[in-house]
């Protein structure tokens, strides 16, 4: 392999001749071997986005010669188009506030920039990756922005996701809508419900959790750009901050605009935190769902079988013929996952000092994390699982006949305690509350029939 010598502030660095990053980010990839997974597709376009935005933005506001803005608006357009990404290859957790990032940005940027000027990557003369490609930024206001910015690319393909799950559940509910079974509180025997009304609750809790989701959207488009380093807009020409946000929400096709109060988009992780609860709130939610499938399908002799679930695969290495909820299984381990990345949130949020919170690359590794697994299983979960579950139509009959808990609704006709000795006559003799109350010519079958047949 060949290499060249790069150089930076603290001297020259051997890299790969063919490597479009520099100095920086070879003293990086040394350090932060972390999680072995380069960063993330939506923040490298956060950022390359960003780029082109401050480089136009200088362009407009005189700060950078039009040779060597448009040279660097042409290479985050050979980015974007999907060029060059290998490129980015410092990890997703990094140093801290994500300066080697941003600097494996720059670095990128600046070496593709200058073959576009006929120049050789490292010949930084001509062409700086701090400079010139940071011009007017600092890694403090273009993390936090493009975290922003990776999250609601993120979320918008999050949205469709849920949107399929709460139209499958909606199915359901109308499909069970006429099937009765018993329901259940402290997981014992309770009053009539139907099984469509269970989906249907179901349906609304994702429906409010996706709305919550929605709403946090609002907060993430205000945006630290044009803060600088501690939220003072220090080394920004005049014009530079509304343009480059401008120029950054075309390009992102986000409705983007600048926080009014700079020192908070520093200083202060609201935002993100605010959308990381309502993912935490949404994989609750989702979470009691699969539970309640899955113990609804239990069984098929010693469980509750009221549920059939589809067959993905054979269930077992060892029993033939048997049939998990792998993926109800599958959707708690991610609504777990989900949940401590909510923590990790939290935590990293809660530990920012003074004029900068530096914790954002692990708090965005959680957030991308938890938005890419469920953009890629929601729709297989609902498809898979939630469309092909039946109902056990004879099964559910049974338990309502034959659970005593429904001497409850006789309770009016007959009282209280003529109720309760009926219920322990039932246990005791084995015989249902149906055959009792007829027995003793208390009710008749048609009277029974019209409170819970």
């Amino acid at each position: 392999m060949k290499f060249r010598l790069d150089e930076d502030s603290l001297g020259k660095v051997k890299i790969p001749a063919d490597a479009y990053y520099g100095a920086f980010t070879g003293r990086a990839i040394k350090q932060y071997q972390v999680t072995g997974n380069k960063s993330h597709e939506n923040l490298i376009k956060s950022f390359v986005m960003i780029k082109r935005s401050a480089a136009v933005a200088n362009m407009k506001t005189k700060a950078i010669d039009t040779k060597r803005g448009k040279a660097i608006v042409s290479a985050c357009d050979k980015i974007l188009s999907g060029k060059y990404v290998d490129q980015f290859v410092v990890d997703m957790i990094n140093s801290g506030a994500g300066t080697a990032f941003n600097m494996n940005s720059n670095e990128v940027i600046a070496n593709v920039a200058l073959e576009v000027l006929h120049k050789k990557k490292g010949q930084y003369q001509f062409l700086h990756p701090n400079d010139h490609v940071n011009m007017s930024q600092s890694s403090n206001d273009t993390y936090p922005t493009a975290m922003h910015v990776a999250i609601l690319m993120n979320l918008k393909d999050v949205i469709p996701g849920i949107d399929i799950l709460i139209k499958s559940l909606t199915k359901k509910a109308k499909q069970f809508s006429s099937f009765k079974k018993i329901g259940r509180t402290h997981l014992m025997d309770a009053l009539p419900v139907t099984l469509g009304s269970e989906f249907a609750a179901f349906a609304t809790s994702i429906t409010k959790a996706r709305n919550e989701i929605i709403s946090s959207q609002k907060e993430l488009q205000n945006v630290a750009l044009g803060g600088t380093a501690v939220g003072t807009g220090a080394n920004t020409p005049k014009g530079f901050r509304k343009i480059v946000i401008l120029e950054l929400g075309k390009i992102s096709k986000l409705s983007l605009k600048p926080e009014k109060d700079m020192q908070y988009s520093l200083q202060s992780k609201f935002a993100v935190v605010n959308a990381s609860s309502a993912l935490r709130n949404l994989a609750i939610e989702i979470g009691k769902v699969a539970n309640d499938i899955r113990l609804m399908a239990s069984g098929p002799i010693a469980g509750l079988a009221e549920l059939g679930i589809p067959a993905v695969h054979a269930g077992s290495s060892i029993m033939p013929g048997k049939i998990n909820p792998s993926l109800a299984e599958c959707m708690n381990m991610i609504c777990f996952n989900i949940i401590g990345n909510d923590t990790s949130v939290s935590c990293a949020a809660q530990s920012g000092q003074f004029e900068l919170n530096v914790m954002l690359p692990g708090m965005l590794k959680c957030m991308l994390e938890s938005t890419d697994m469920l953009k890629n299983f929601l729709p297989i979960f609902s498809a898979n699982l939630i469309d092909g579950l039946t109902a056990n139509k004879e099964k559910l009959r049974a338990d309502i006949e034959n659970s005593p808990v429904i001497v409850t609704l006789l309770t009016p006709k007959i009282g209280y305690l003529k109720s309760a000795e009926l219920f322990k006559e039932s246990l005791k003799t084995g015989k249902t509350i149906r055959e009792l109350v007829v027995s003793k010519k208390l009710m008749s079958n048609k009277e029974i029939d019209s409170l819970f047949g």
